[in-house]
């Protein structure tokens, strides 16, 4: 892996610290791919590029869409881009796997925001009263990852519930005696909206599905060999989440319709007063050390649950798969008030 050119004289910063913006100096050029199409769960990283914090720390950030199409991780392989937002450690474990050599950098989600969603007079109160329904749209993923997690861990959930979802919300809204999967963040919305109920919500993440999500990841040679330009690109992107929950998010929002122009304004205020409500961002361990913070525990605990599902194989070593070298310390803190 070749180290990330510098274009200019080399602009220092330490961590937390705002790295010069000079004109005698030029930015480090730095391309970062989402995992998909841009929205408010981006809207930390698009905050940063749009009110020049990323500048601030002598950084010039690309943002690649993901999207269906897309192979972001794919180009992170490659070289062609430095930073990939991972979507959860299942992404991680499974590249361990493979002998991919992948480091999670920061985790800005505390919560993983999938969420099983069933209708507000199904007679559903708790998590587990979800294996007294007959059906739960799920996709392929979810199928093989968390719902294996659930028969796992709760009595009563069964393959026969299993049916596939379309990315349609009409099969679940049409049937009171299921539930479907999503994001909390989004599909809620969309079934407020186009169905007209309040939905009942089950967070898997309150319910022990504990992984940390949007991760910032890069290959473990680009991380050893350019801490410096790691550290800065951590912080500013932290510093850009806490001014896009807590400040002026206006220009982050327009960046985030441009580059998604079927993305709303109303689905842009739920997905950030949902990502508030339930913590996702700022709960567990961020509370007291910062957004991005990760705890080799809960890393632990959440593999342990894995392999007892069957979805991951023993004995990887996890400590390769994550690195708290960059994070909770504390940066961006004081702009929550």
């Amino acid at each position: 892996m070749k180290r990330l050119v510098r274009f200019g004289l080399a602009v220092v910063a330490a961590s937390g610290i705002l790295a010069s913006t000079a004109p005698a100096f030029a930015l480090d050029e730095v391309k970062f791919g989402t995992n998909w199409l841009a929205q408010a769960e981006h809207g930390g990283f698009y905050q940063a590029v749009a009110d020049g914090t990323y500048e601030k720390y002598g950084l010039k950030v690309e943002i690649v869409q993901g999207g269906p199409q897309a192979a972001n991780r794919a180009l992170l392989m490659a070289d062609k881009i430095h930073f990939y937002m991972n979507g959860n450690l299942l992404g991680s474990f499974s590249a361990a796997e493979q002998g991919i050599p992948l480091v999670e950098v920061a985790a800005i989600f505390q919560k993983d925001p999938q969420v099983l969603i069933a209708h507000p007079d199904a007679g559903l109160e708790t998590f587990e009263d979800l294996a007294k329904l007959p059906t739960i749209f799920m996709g392929k993923d979810g199928f093989s990852t968390y719902f294996q997690w659930m028969k796992n861990s709760f009595s009563g959930f069964s393959d026969a519930q299993y049916k596939p979802y379309t990315f349609n919300p009409a099969p679940f809204l049409a049937d009171k005696q299921s539930a479907q999967q999503g994001y909390i963040t989004s599909e809620p919305y969309a079934i407020k909206t186009e169905g007209g109920i309040e939905p009942k919500l089950f967070l898997l993440a309150d319910s022990g599905f504990e992984t940390y999500s949007t991760t910032i990841e890069a290959k473990v040679d680009f991380v050893a060999e350019n801490k410096d330009l790691v550290q800065r690109f951590v912080d500013a992107s932290i510093i850009g989440w806490y001014n896009y929950l807590h400040g002026d998010n206006a220009a982050a929002n327009a960046a985030i319709k441009a580059d998604n122009p079927e993305m709303t304004d109303g689905q842009i205020a739920f997905s950030i007063a949902t990502m508030k409500d339930f913590g996702l961002v700022e709960s567990g361990v961020a509370l007291e050390k910062g957004i991005g913070c990760m705890k080799g525990e809960q890393i632990k605990s959440f593999y342990d649950k894995m392999v007892a599902a069957g979805v991951v194989q023993e004995g990887l070593d996890l400590s390769t798969l994550y690195t708290t070298e960059f994070v909770c310390k504390g940066v961006g803190m004081d702009l929550k008030n």
